[in-house]
């Protein structure tokens, strides 16, 4: 091959490496171009210091001025204890209340059922506890169920009745 030969050889195979390089290029532009970035979702809680945005990150000081974000509902750790064992628990501040009663009430039935069978492991006892507890609610919206039932079929005879009467008049 003489060196006129191998310089057209040279410039063909780099030309062909740049259009494969081009390719390349276009491609991953196309696949960024179809994801999505990352989406940050807001959590009730918030972000503790070492989740902070780095420097680099961090909103500059030339972009526009941000509206106040809406406000959402303030989130406090409230640790619970439920048959002996305590849990850390984060709840918005206005239904702490509503969680220390259901807590009493899961670990008053807890230790009852601990005391029928004291064997039981935590995880076999909260097992069971769940188990009750739906079986009560289910039976409770059994009975409302039978109730509304009843309450349509005692309003459809007084409706009758009405309705009878006024004929009647």
């Amino acid at each position: 091959m003489t060196n006129a030969q191998s310089d057209v050889a040279k410039t063909k195979t780099d030309q062909e490496l740049q259009k494969s390089d081009t390719t390349k290029n276009d491609d991953l532009k196309t696949q960024h171009s179809n994801t999505s970035a990352p989406k940050i979702e807001s959590t009730d809680k918030p972000m503790p210091s070492s989740q902070a945005l780095p420097s680099s990150q961090a909103p500059s000081q030339h972009s526009k001025p941000q509206q106040p974000a809406p406000k959402e509902p303030q989130i406090k750790k409230v640790d619970i204890a439920i048959a002996g064992n305590k849990y850390p628990i984060y709840c918005p501040v206005h239904e702490e209340e509503e969680l220390r009663a259901a807590v009493s009430y899961i670990n008053n039935y807890a230790l009852d059922l601990k005391a029928e069978a004291p064997n039981l492991s935590q995880e076999n006892l909260l097992v069971l506890c769940c188990l009750n507890l739906y079986e009560k609610i289910n039976t409770n919206n059994k009975v409302n169920d039978a109730r509304h039932d009843e309450d349509k079929k005692a309003e459809g005879l007084l409706n009758k009745i009405i309705k009878d009467a006024q004929s009647v008049l």
